[in-house]
Order: C-alpha cells, then structure tokens, then sequence
C-alpha cells in the first residue's frame, strides 16, 4: 500500500469531476487530505464523501475573495478550466477576460495564499494542470492558449521563489483528455471545420499526436501524484509533456 502521502493535506480545484477528480482520488489513495473544490456543491460534496476529505463550494472567478485567502494546504493543484472555441474577431472580450481570470489570475491567487504556510513547514507541492496549448497553438483557441501559455511563466517563477524553501511547482502538459470539457468541445469544432462531429477526434483533436487516442485522467492523475511526492523533490519548473507525441513535432 503506497502511503507517501500520509499527513499531508491537498487541494484540487475543479476537483469534482474529471482530471481533478481523478487527482484527488490518486492523493487521497495515496494517504493525503483532500479538500475538493469545485463551483459545483454537489459533486464536490459527495467526492468529499466519498474520499473522507473536505468539500470547497468556491467560485473562483470571484478574484476579490480569493486575495484575501490564506491555506494551510501542502499540496496544491491548479486544475479548475473552461473552454470556448471560437475565432478572434467573434470573440466576445469578456469572455476571453474570464477565462483569464479563471485559468491564471485564480492561480495565482491560489498560489499566494497557500506559499506562507508551504514556508513555514519547509515543504510544497503546487502542481498545474496546464496543456499541450501551453506550448503550442491551435486555431479558435486565443484565450484558453493564452491562458495556459500565462501559466507555464507562473509556475516557473514560482519554482524559482520556492526553490530554497522546500516548495517545487511544475505543469502537466496533458493532450486532449476524456473529459467534459473536451466532450463539449466536438460540436464547435465540427461547425468551425465544416466537418461531422463523428470525424473531429481523427481530424482535429489527434491528428498532432503520435497515439491516436484521448489520455485518460487516471494517467494525468498518477503523475500528479508523483509530483506531490517526496520522490520529486528535485523536479521543478518542468513541463511534463503527456500529449501522444504532439510536442515532438
């Protein structure tokens, strides 16, 4: 039975389904605390339940409150995304300045208030479930890759902050990923390349990838978990591509 999580305490946003489910199940398997937070009550309620951990009914997209937080988490994964596909002259600004606001302004306030106690104990683990769109481009997609691209820097500054102090921070670079966010995306994509839904994961989604095949949260979950343990002590500010390939190109 691995334990290498034993008495540490985690925090997953977006954590009530889907990679972040699939990672606060890994850590707490692993013997950590797990606070799952999520803008959905119920399915954070009963993962908490589920796990023994703890349920955080947040919005993150409230930035105000989230400065004003402070965590006594030793692990942090930022995971919590949302998607819109559209090209850049219909794309609406709010909806571009949302998506920041969630996907690297929420963040880095996550961040913030959680390195005082990762300080004070001499040990962290900020793990950022980042994207192959953090390194590289597709069309239709300026504000999520901008995000993500944003986010790669944050963790990369953080590692070098935290580097002294005991705290690591890298991002998985997952590919596409069996999840609903990806699900919601097959429609949009199909208008957008005037092709059927049926043909958008051949011909759109892994066309880049040398395995032609969705990555399951399960596999972005294992190596979260093993960023959060002591074994990776010395791995931080790295990218860790698990895209099929893509990124060989």
């Amino acid at each position: 039975m691995d334990n290498s999580l034993n008495g540490r305490k985690a925090l997953v946003t977006g954590g009530a389904s889907g990679i972040g489910a699939a990672c606060a199940r890994a850590l707490a398997a692993r013997g950590a605390k797990v606070v799952v937070a999520d803008v959905d009550a119920s399915g954070a309620a009963a993962l908490a339940d589920e796990l023994g951990g703890t349920a955080w009914t947040v919005d993150l997209l409230d930035t105000e409150a989230l400065g004003a937080l402070s965590l006594d988490c030793d692990i942090l994964i930022n995971n919590a995304g949302i998607q819109k596909v559209a090209p850049i002259e219909e794309f609406e600004p709010a909806e571009f300045r949302r998506i920041l606001a969630l996907m690297l302004e929420a963040p880095f306030l996550l961040i913030r208030a959680a390195l005082p106690h990762m300080y004070a104990n001499g040990f962290g683990r900020i793990i950022n479930i980042s994207s192959v769109h953090g390194l590289r481009a597709s069309a239709y997609k300026s504000a999520y890759v901008s995000a993500k691209h944003g986010l790669e820097g944050l963790s990369k500054v953080t590692a070098l902050e935290g580097g002294e102090r005991g705290v690591t921070s890298n991002c998985i670079n997952p590919g596409y990923v069996r999840t609903p966010l990806v699900e919601r995306q097959i429609a949009d994509q199909a208008r957008l390349h005037g092709i059927p839904e049926a043909e958008v994961l051949a011909k759109v989604m892994l066309t880049e990838s040398a395995v032609k095949r969705l990555v399951e949260p399960e596999e972005v979950a294992s190596l979260a978990a093993w960023m959060a343990s002591d074994d990776a002590g010395m791995v931080t500010g790295a990218s860790y591509t698990m895209d099929g390939g893509w990124s060989a190109r």
